[in-house]
């Protein structure tokens, strides 16, 4: 096997092997429901998906790129497969790295191109300093929000504080829209 192969064979099993630490996100809870007695939560993977989602129609309707908004949100929490997911609650008692941080720890095996377009849609993201950047935060706020209102129609009370707290931090004026809609919407609205 001459050097080229070699490197195509070792970039392939450190895309293979990232991509099996991806998937820790498929079982990976949303700890902080467990404080209102949500015995299983949606995991990151699930609530990485709808903020994905959200992200792509929220950019559209502000006119921004969604393809790009949209994998912006699909890398936002991808860090917790070395961290957890830490609610807020435990934060402020941890030191946390950087986004940026770990997500240079996790990328650092793998092909130039792949490492770096993850390492730029995490530092996009976290510096929000772009239209599709603060879509998908909005949308990882507002799936949060929709989340809580899924949970108390499914007699969860407590998760007010979650609906308050994800309402304030929206920015984009479509996901205010979409938020303040939700709040007057049965989450079974779709089924009629």
């Amino acid at each position: 096997m001459n050097r080229h192969e070699r490197a195509t064979v070792e970039d392939a099993g450190a895309l293979a092997s990232f991509a099996f630490e991806m998937g820790v996100l498929k079982r990976l809870r949303r700890a902080g429901w467990w404080h209102v007695g949500v015995r299983d939560p949606e995991s990151v993977a699930e609530h990485s998906l709808r903020v994905a989602q959200l992200a792509g129609l929220i950019a559209a309707a502000e006119g921004a790129d969604p393809a790009r908004a949209a994998y912006l949100g699909v890398w936002h929490d991808s860090q917790e497969t070395r961290t957890g997911d830490i609610p807020h609650t435990g934060k402020k008692y941890l030191q946390i790295q950087a986004a940026e941080k770990i997500t240079a720890d996790q990328t650092d095996t793998l092909p130039g191109p792949a490492a770096s377009t993850v390492q730029d849609a995490v530092a996009e993201y976290e510096a929000r300093e772009t239209l599709e950047a603060r879509c998908a935060y909005d949308a990882d706020k507002l799936e949060c929000l929709v989340q809580a209102l899924e949970y108390r129609d499914a007699g969860y009370q407590d998760v007010q504080a979650w609906i308050d707290s994800s309402r304030a931090a929206l920015q984009t004026k479509t996901a205010q829209r979409i938020a303040d809609a939700a709040l007057h919407v049965s989450p079974q609205a779709w089924r009629q």
